[in-house]
């Protein structure tokens, strides 16, 4: 069982300012990605997705997990915490939080919801997904609650993320082309690099980065992805 040993703060650490920018942009309109997958009318099933942030020892922190190799759906994929609602689920955000406890053993009463952002349409499970933008105050340890779902829990420093060095544009020879990060042995592409990549250029905390350096997605992840 993989675990993050959590960050003992003295106080709660408010809302880094960032965010209340995210909210402001998308007042102003949606992002380009976020109208390109905009989820089609008529019904489809429903998810969530908790993009956690919270302060550690060297800067901002985002929480990621890495799927378990043995599941049929994105198996070895890193993501946000996150599933399908339930019938108990009365919000989005209540969903992304139940997952995110059952998951990672986040506490729930412990996260400040900022914001739920536009929902974005993931066409080869015909799910609309409602991403859940919060932050933890007093932040502390993450772990593979559910080894069945969930091989590894971290909490990967932004600052890292946004590294030009650690940023690339993944291929595949099917055509597919999109942001990619990696970080902390982590591969990070697909739903969760593009939109970890739009928020953190809506937030307006990511520098350039060449989108001309490529790097072909690894087998170990192309294989299952491309056989649907």
């Amino acid at each position: 069982m993989s675990t993050v040993s959590a960050d003992h703060l003295a106080a709660p650490v408010p809302r880094p300012a960032w965010m209340a920018r995210v909210a402001g942009e998308l007042e102003q309109g949606h992002p380009d990605y976020f109208r390109t997958f905009a989820p089609p009318k008529g019904s489809h099933r429903r998810s969530a997705v908790l993009m956690l942030f919270g302060p550690g020892a060297d800067g901002e922190e985002v929480v990621l997990t890495e799927r378990s190799a043995h599941l049929r759906s994105h198996p070895g994929q890193v993501s946000f915490p996150g599933g399908s609602l339930e019938r108990g689920d009365v919000t989005a955000a209540d969903g992304a939080l139940r997952e995110a406890h059952e998951e990672v053993g986040i506490d729930p009463a412990g996260v400040d919801v900022a914001l739920q952002l536009p929902d974005i349409f993931l066409s080869p499970s015909q799910h609309a997904v409602t991403p859940v933008l919060a932050w933890w105050p007093i932040p502390g340890e993450v772990r593979a609650a559910d080894p069945i779902e969930v091989a590894r829990a971290a909490k990967v420093r932004v600052a890292e993320l946004v590294d030009p060095d650690r940023r690339f544009t993944v291929t595949h020879p099917s055509g597919y082309r999109g942001p990619g990060f990696e970080v902390e042995g982590l591969f990070v592409w697909g739903f969760t690099a593009m939109l970890l990549s739009t928020l953190l250029d809506v937030a307006g905390v990511a520098p350039p980065w060449d989108e001309s350096v490529e790097r072909e997605l690894p087998e170990r992840l192309g294989r299952p992805w491309s056989r649907g």
